[in-house]
C-alpha cells in the first residue's frame, strides 16, 4: 500500500470550504441529501456506460446506495456500488474546482445565508457539505472495472489540505464515511436520518438502504439486516392524480439542487405516434449563469427510465434555458448520442412539442395568476425575448408573454402586454409606439414622447439590452405595425399648426443651420414630435438608432458611420429667438449647444466633451 501524500486545496476550495463550515447551509440536513444526489448520479453513470460494456457491473447490478451510522465511532456512511472515481478523477473532482463557474459564485456571495446557501446547488459543489456536520471527512473509492488494487482513499478536515493513497477496495463504487462535530450527534439517530431521506429523497429511482432496527429495553438496536427506506419510484411517471403539491417540491429540490420552491410546474405523458413523459418546472430564481448562452441546459434525458444525459440542449430552444426538468422517451435507442440527438425526428417532434407546451403553459399562468406571471417575468423575462428573434414559428406566442413599461403607468415595475396595448389604442391610432433608450429614466423622459403625451397616446417604454433586436424582428404584433416614435410621423393638435409666416422662417432658420452644422449633421428639418423641447435627434432613412450605436461601441464592434438628423421644434422660443440672430459665428455656437443637448437627451456622449463645456461656459458667460 502506498504512503498517504498530502494536497492542498486549490484556493477556491478552501475559500468555499471555509463558507461552507463558518457561514452557510443553516438547514444542515441537506447534507444527507447532497450526498444522496451524488450516489445516485453515480449509479446513473455506471447503468449508462453499462450499456455498451456489461462487465463494468463486476456480477453486480442490484444498485443502491447505502446509509448506516455508527453512535460509538460518531460516524454516518453513504455508500454507492456506481461508477467510483479513479485517482485523477479524486483529485480533479474533489481536490479542485475543474468548473469555470467557481469564481463567480464567489462574486456572487452577499451574504444573505439563505441565498448564498441556494447557491451552491447551482455549482454542482454539494460535497462540500459533508462539512458542515464533520469535523473529518473520508472517501474510499474505485471505478467499475479497475483491478481492486487501485482503489483510492481521499481524507480530509477541511482546513486547507487532504491525504490522498492508493488502497485495496474489493467493491465498485464509493463509500464516503462522516465523522460527525461534537453539535452534529443529533444526526447518530436511525429516525432522523430515515426522516431526512423521506423529505428530501423519496424519489431517487434507486433503493436508498440503512440498517434494521430492533428495539430493546426501549432503545434502538442496530441489526444486519438491511431494508429500503425510499420509495425509488420514478416520480414523472407516477400519475398526477396521485402526486402531491409536496411531492413535485420535494423532488424538484432535491433533483435541480434548489433550496426555493420552483414557481411553478407542468406534468404530461404523450402516448400515440410519439411516447414519452415530460416534467418541466420554471424556477422562482434565476440561476447566476442565465445569460451565458453556451451554460449547461437544465433538461434530463431519460430513455425507458435510464438516464442518459444531464444537458440534453436539443430537447428546448436555448430561449427557454431556465427551464428544469426531465423526458423519459420510450422512441430513442439506448445508446443515443449528442450526435444522434442533434438530427433525430422523434427528437425534433418532442422540441417542438415541449416549446409549444411551455408557452401555453405561461400563457395560462399569465391569465390565472397576474403576481405569479410577475415574478417569472422578472426573472426570466429578457431570456424569453431572445425567441421572438429566435423561433419564428412561435413568434406571435411570444410576443402575447411579452410585458413591457408605458407612459400610461407611473412604475417600470407596472408592466402592459401587447394585447393589452391594442384594447386601449385610440379610435384613430394604427400603430404600437415604442422608444428605445439606455434606462427607464431615459425613456420616460425622452423628447421624442411630447407630442404623444400632449394627444394621449400610449407608449411603450423599452430599456433592456435585448430591445434593440426585439423590435427589429417584431415589425407587427395582431396586424399592427410596431413604430418607433423617433421615426414615427404624427400630427401636432390641430390649433398648434405653425402659420405659413412661422414656417418660412423656420426654413430660413434651416438652410442656415445646415450650413453650419454641415459637419455633423445629415439634416435640418422641423418637426411636430416636440411640445416643450426646442430640438431632438433622430436618425437618417435607415439608419441606426443612437441606442443601438452606443451598444455596437459597447461590445468592441464599430458602428457604420452616419450623421443624425436634427428636428427643430418652431414653436419653442429659443428657436424663435436664433431666427432673430445675424451673427453666424454666434449661430454655429447656438446651433452645436442645440445638436449636443439633443444627443445627450438620448443617452450619446459627446465625442467632444471639452468641446461641449467650452461652448456652454461661452454661452453662460453671455447670458450673465
Amino acid at each position: 500500500m502506498a504512503q498517504a501524500e498530502k494536497h492542498a486545496f486549490q484556493t477556491e476550495v478552501k475559500q468555499l470550504l471555509h463558507l461552507v463550515i463558518h457561514a452557510l447551509y443553516s438547514n444542515r440536513d441537506i447534507f444527507l441529501r447532497e450526498l444522496i444526489s451524488n450516489a445516485s448520479d453515480a449509479l446513473d453513470k455506471l447503468r449508462f456506460e453499462a450499456l455498451s460494456n456489461d462487465a463494468l457491473y463486476e456480477g453486480d447490478k442490484e444498485l443502491a446506495i447505502r446509509v448506516s451510522y455508527d453512535p460509538e465511532a460518531r460516524t454516518i456512511t453513504v455508500e454507492d456500488n456506481g461508477i467510483g472515481m479513479s485517482r485523477d478523477e479524486v483529485i480533479e473532482n474533489i481536490g479542485t474546482i475543474a468548473n469555470s463557474g467557481t469564481k463567480k459564485f464567489l462574486e456572487q456571495l452577499s451574504g444573505d445565508q439563505a441565498r448564498d446557501s441556494a447557491l451552491i446547488g447551482q455549482f454542482g459543489v454539494g460535497f462540500y457539505s459533508a462539512f458542515i456536520v464533520a469535523d473529518k471527512v473520508t472517501l474510499e473509492t474505485r471505478r467499475a472495472g479497475a483491478p481492486k488494487e487501485e482503489g483510492v482513499r481521499w481524507e480530509s478536515d477541511g482546513q486547507g489540505e487532504y491525504t490522498l493513497e492508493t488502497i485495496e477496495k474489493s467493491g465498485k463504487g464509493t463509500r464516503i464515511s462522516l465523522h460527525l462535530k461534537e453539535d452534529a450527534k443529533e444526526f447518530l439517530d436511525g429516525h432522523r436520518l430515515r426522516q431526512i431521506i423521506h423529505t428530501y429523497s423519496d424519489h431517487i429511482a434507486f433503493p436508498i438502504l440503512m440498517p434494521k432496527e430492533e428495539f430493546k429495553d426501549g432503545k434502538p438496536v442496530i441489526t444486519d439486516e438491511w431494508e429500503q427506506v425510499n420509495k425509488a419510484t420514478a416520480l414523472w411517471l407516477e400519475p398526477r392524480s396521485k402526486l402531491k403539491d409536496e411531492d413535485y417540491i420535494n423532488f424538484y429540490k432535491q433533483t435541480f439542487h434548489d433550496f426555493e420552491a420552483p414557481l411553478t410546474w407542468l406534468h404530461n405523458r404523450v402516448e400515440g405516434t410519439l411516447e414519452y413523459t415530460s416534467l418541466f418546472y420554471i424556477p422562482k430564481v434565476p440561476p447566476f449563469d442565465l445569460y451565458d448562452r453556451e451554460r449547461r441546459y437544465g433538461v434530463k434525458l431519460y430513455v425507458k427510465r435510464v438516464f442518459i444525459m444531464d444537458d440534453a440542449e436539443h430537447l428546448l430552444p436555448t430561449y427557454l434555458r431556465f427551464v428544469r426538468g426531465i423526458i423519459d422517451s420510450n422512441d430513442l435507442p439506448l445508446n443515443v448520442s449528442r450526435e444522434i440527438l442533434q438530427d433525430n425526428q422523434v427528437v425534433r417532434k418532442i422540441h417542438s412539442a415541449s416549446t409549444k407546451r411551455i408557452l401555453d403553459h405561461l400563457s395560462k399562468l399569465a391569465k390565472e395568476d397576474a403576481d405569479k406571471y410577475a415574478t417569472f417575468w422578472d426573472a426570466f423575462g429578457n431570456v424569453l425575448k431572445e425567441g421572438v428573434v429566435e423561433d419564428f414559428s412561435n413568434r406571435e406566442k411570444i410576443a402575447s408573454l411579452l410585458r413591457f413599461a408605458s407612459t400610461h403607468n407611473d412604475t417600470p415595475e407596472q408592466r402592459v402586454s401587447l394585447d393589452d396595448y391594442i384594447e386601449r389604442m385610440q379610435p384613430d391610432q394604427e400603430a404600437i409606439y415604442y422608444i428605445v433608450a439606455d434606462s427607464y429614466q431615459a425613456a420616460k423622459n425622452s423628447p421624442h414622447l411630447e407630442i404623444f403625451r400632449k394627444k394621449g397616446i400610449e407608449v411603450l417604454l423599452l430599456y433592456d439590452r435585448i430591445d434593440e433586436w426585439l423590435v427589429a424582428h417584431l415589425n407587427e404584433y395582431a396586424g399592427k405595425p410596431l413604430k418607433s416614435v423617433a421615426q414615427a410621423d404624427i400630427e401636432p393638435p390641430e390649433n398648434e399648426a405653425i402659420s405659413e409666416e412661422e414656417k418660412k422662417a423656420a426654413d430660413e432658420l434651416i438652410e442656415r443651420l445646415q450650413k453650419v452644422l454641415a459637419e455633423r449633421v445629415e439634416a435640418v428639418r422641423t418637426t411636430a414630435r416636440l411640445t416643450d423641447s426646442p430640438a431632438c435627434v433622430v436618425p437618417p432613412k435607415n439608419g441606426l438608432s443612437p441606442h443601438m450605436i452606443q451598444m455596437l461601441k459597447q461590445m468592441g464592434q464599430e458602428p457604420p458611420k452616419q450623421k443624425p438628423v436634427l428636428e427643430i421644434n418652431p414653436a419653442h422660443p429659443l428657436i424663435k429667438k436664433l431666427e432673430n440672430l445675424s451673427d453666424e459665428e454666434k449661430l454655429k455656437l447656438w446651433g452645436e449647444i442645440l445638436l449636443d443637448q439633443a444627443e445627450l437627451a438620448e443617452g450619446v456622449q459627446p465625442e467632444d466633451p471639452a468641446g461641449f463645456v467650452k461652448r456652454l461656459n461661452s454661452v453662460l458667460a453671455d447670458a450673465l
